[in-house]
């Protein structure tokens, strides 16, 4: 069947030449070659390939794999943009390493330099504001960290914000929020463009949506982006306490399309709300002490009974909820507010969860909103901060056993947006050849590749059959029998939304 050459931004009627993976291994068709026949954004029929006359535009899929389209569950969309223009920091070894490497960071357009991507948490040495000015002089000089809990300011930077240099200039939790929504308010036709391009490097990879917790009013952004032609990915938007009461005020709804524009791309999504820190800045909150200090458990960020009235709040007005929950005692206590406020939705990332607290996610019908390759990232920072937690540390497999619904996502830009990379985290527990980290918490490919669909693992999960949306990729490699490497190694040959091509290679 030959290919009718379409491009990006083309509808397609067939993707021929096919085989069903993911979402079609119980289909009668097993192995062999189908077409998958589309009609106004939705799968009409699937048949042995060529059996059906051919009526339209052709994607032939040259015998690749065919999964449904790729969801990233948890991403900063304006800050995973943003890093194309910020000094990448995950080469740095040091306090000192990461202040030399700014001095060749540019100089943004509006006079400071901004890194991202440092991870200090077993580095040996000490920061100070006299190491990093010495580097960086009067140009205000931000260093976020890989996890964005942290940011180190030299003294410019720390006088342009409003803050006293300390001697050590290092803000944690909601004043390094606060910084990065500084640093993240760039004009919009800036952000928009580089928000764009991203997204197009998404598709690339198979992704066909994304949930965005950008810390903004986000309806707004997507209303604009929309009316200015992006297309890409479908979006779900996030909400954060601060514009809760206007959220509630103006009926949003989880669910409810995009105000301003006509599109079906872009969606009112949870309530998100940060209850306690992180690993890497060492804030998570955890029910052992942190090495060093007996009495350094982190912080809950949100008391517990703030945390049940905003989630009361956001399901008495239509808003699922999606908390941020690192260590187990913010995961508890997450859990106990899902139980009484009737909400619903997800904890995201549950890095640290007790084992009695496991079961409970199945009970209250929560799912686990993960980004496996945490695990990787942070299993030597884990077993250094963690070692003396008697909780379960990224505990994907027992979430899966005790029927819990996993969403993969990235946390982008704390790691790549890749949802390959996230599935090969997950199901083989490594990278680089190092051996599988806690290798009993792996999950199945099966598994991991509906959590990166839209719904995730659960009953919901999305599905290549007649009636199903056309949000369709098709893959190089079957990635239910891919080893580590060549998981995160596959390549999309083409990817569909609703029909329509965001990507072919």
């Amino acid at each position: 069947m030959a290919d009718a050459g379409l491009a990006r931004g083309d509808v397609a009627d067939i993707v021929a030449n096919v085989r069903l993976t993911g979402g079609g291994r119980t289909d009668p068709f097993g192995d062999d070659l189908v077409d998958v026949h589309l009609r106004a954004g939705r799968i009409v029929d699937i048949a042995p390939a060529g059996a059906l006359p051919v009526r339209g535009r052709v994607v032939d899929g040259g015998g690749g794999w065919s999964v449904p389209g790729l969801w990233d569950h948890h991403v900063h969309t304006v800050q995973w943009a943003l890093v194309a223009q910020r000094r990448l920091l995950d080469d740095a070894t040091s306090y000192a390493h990461a202040a030399r490497i700014m001095t060749d960071a540019p100089i943004l357009s509006d006079g400071r330099r901004v890194g991202t991507g440092f991870r200090d948490a077993l580095w040996t040495d000490e920061p100070t504001l006299a190491i990093l000015d010495a580097e960086t002089g009067e140009v205000p000089t931000y260093l976020i960290n890989a996890d964005v809990h942290s940011v180190w300011l030299n003294s410019a930077a720390l006088r342009r914000e409003g803050h006293e240099p300390d001697g050590v200039g290092i803000l944690r939790e909601a004043p390094a929020f606060e910084i990065s929504r500084r640093l993240n308010a760039v004009p919009p036709e800036m952000a928009d463009r580089l928000v764009a391009d991203a997204a197009d490097a998404a598709a690339a990879r198979g992704v066909v949506g994304i949930v965005d917790l950008d810390m903004a009013w986000n309806e707004e952004a997507w209303a604009r982006r929309l009316s200015t032609g992006f297309d890409a990915l479908r979006i779900e938007f996030g909400i954060y306490p601060y514009h809760l009461e206007r959220a509630l005020a103006e009926g949003l709804q989880t669910g409810d399309p995009v105000r301003g524009v006509t599109s079906d791309l872009v969606h009112v999504g949870p309530l998100k709300v940060i209850t306690d820190g992180s690993l890497g800045t060492r804030t998570a909150a955890c029910s052992h002490a942190y090495p060093g200090d007996v009495h350094d458990h982190g912080v809950l960020t949100v008391p517990p009974d703030e945390l049940v009235a905003l989630m009361t709040s956001a399901a008495g007005g239509g808003l699922a909820c999606a908390i941020h929950a690192i260590g187990d005692v913010a995961n508890s206590n997450a859990l106990d507010a899902f139980a009484l406020s009737g909400a619903w939705g997800s904890i995201e990332h549950a890095q640290l969860v007790a084992h009695a607290d496991i079961p409970r996610f199945a009970r209250l019908g929560i799912s686990a909103s993960v980004q496996p390759e945490h695990a990787v990232d942070d299993r030597d920072v884990a077993d250094a901060l963690w070692a003396g937690q008697t909780a379960v540390p990224y505990p994907l497999r027992a979430f899966v056993d005790a029927g819990v619904p996993l969403l993969l996502g990235s946390d982008a830009p704390v790691a790549p947006l890749d949802p390959w990379a996230a599935m090969a985290a997950a199901v083989h527990r490594t990278r680089d050849g190092r051996e599988p980290w806690h290798a009993e918490q792996a999950i199945d490919a099966a598994t991991a590749l509906a959590a990166s669909t839209h719904g995730g693992s659960g009953d919901g999960a999305a599905t290549i059959e007649p009636g199903a949306v056309a949000d369709l990729v098709v893959c190089d490699r079957d990635p239910l029998t891919a080893g580590d490497a060549a998981m995160r190694g596959t390549a999309a040959v083409a990817t569909l939304l609703g029909g329509r091509l965001t990507h072919r290679a």
